[in-house]
């Protein structure tokens, strides 16, 4: 069965724009740059998904160390929808964040928020012995830093005493 988790994707209207920004911005490595998929295999298993003929263009950023990354993609055939005015950042159905996880939470956000990063929290909170806050990237995707009190123990197991 299930063996771990792989990637969430990202969809962007220029995948080239967002490895850039993710990159310098965030700080991420892009370990696949962007590359273009067509024809039959991406065909078959995209059809019933996104309009024929499909295209893709994807690139895989995240920290190198593991099979945790983000995949920008951009269907390039499929007209892209701007996200709506107003979207709810947690209360709709569906994903609704990424988090990342830093060992500074002060210093990140003061590197994001120089590098032009908006967020969308006044400051840091503390809550089940994480600190968090909360930004969207330039195309709305939303993400939360966490800060974990105890480096021993994975980001949900911080609040366990």
């Amino acid at each position: 069965m299930l063996t771990g988790f792989a990637h969430a994707a990202v969809c962007v209207p220029d995948v080239e724009a967002a490895a850039q920004w993710y990159s310098e911005v965030l700080g991420l490595r892009i370990l696949s740059p962007p590359y273009e998929m067509s024809g039959d295999a991406i065909e078959r298993d995209m059809a019933e998904l996104v309009p024929s003929p499909v295209v893709v263009k994807a690139a895989i950023v995240g920290l190198g160390g593991d099979d945790h990354v983000l995949e920008l993609i951009e269907y390039r055939r499929a007209a892209a929808r701007a996200p709506r005015e107003g979207r709810p950042v947690i209360t709709e159905i569906g994903l609704t964040h990424v988090g990342l996880v830093c060992d500074d939470i002060d210093d990140t956000r003061r590197e994001l928020e120089e590098r032009g990063v908006i967020f969308l929290t006044v400051g840091i909170a503390d809550v089940a012995s994480l600190r968090t806050s909360w930004f969207r990237d330039p195309w709305g995707t939303v993400f939360i830093l966490i800060e974990k009190r105890f480096d021993d123990r994975p980001y949900w197991r911080q609040f366990a005493g």
